[in-house]
């Protein structure tokens, strides 16, 4: 009888963890061992809000990997591990990620799942290595920005001319004008 209540926190705790999955745009599998506690604290606090860092029994956290759908991640679910779902930029969590992992070096960033698919430890590294959403969106404004501007002057252009053809015209009739009178 004392089995019951275990079993439907594994239950529960699975379903948990396959909301997570479901829920985040990323989740970064890590190794924890040799970490203290307060460590684990000021890791948390380094991903901010937009990530959740939770230490996870392995069993659990590949059944709820497979009851999300996501396949490919088996072989990650060795040793003590830890999860990162990321609900917010991706990119900035697995920075915070490297980021501490070079500071740690006993945090090994083990892989993850990036929009349903499996990632290596090294293609975690590589979203990593890209620009936050914030600044290639300032960058892509900007490009817009600059091509709007190339129109306006290209529109602007052949106006200008007609212009200056007219006040040359007009320049030279009153020129033609004023010699015959």
């Amino acid at each position: 009888m004392a089995d019951k209540p275990v079993r439907a926190d594994k239950a529960s705790a699975v379903a948990e963890f396959t909301d997570q999955f479901r829920a985040s745009a990323a989740t970064v599998l890590t190794e924890y061992r040799g970490l203290t506690v307060k460590e684990l604290t000021e890791l948390r606090r380094s991903l901010g809000s937009e990530a959740k860092y939770v230490v996870a029994k392995n069993t659990l956290a590949k059944r709820a990997a497979t009851d999300a759908g996501i396949e490919g991640l088996d072989a990650l679910f060795t040793g003590p591990t830890a999860l990162a779902f990321v609900k917010g930029d991706v990119v900035e969590a697995a920075k915070g990620l490297r980021a501490f992992a070079k500071a740690h070096p006993v945090l090994i960033i083990k892989g993850g799942v990036f929009e349903g698919k499996a990632l290596s430890a090294d293609e975690v590294n590589k979203l990593a290595d890209l620009e936050s959403r914030e600044v290639l969106l300032a960058k892509l404004a900007g490009a817009m920005k600059a091509n709007l501007s190339k129109a306006a002057a290209t529109f602007q252009a052949p106006l200008t001319k007609v212009v200056r053809t007219v006040d040359a015209l007009r320049a030279e009739r009153e020129k033609d004008g004023s010699a015959e009178a």
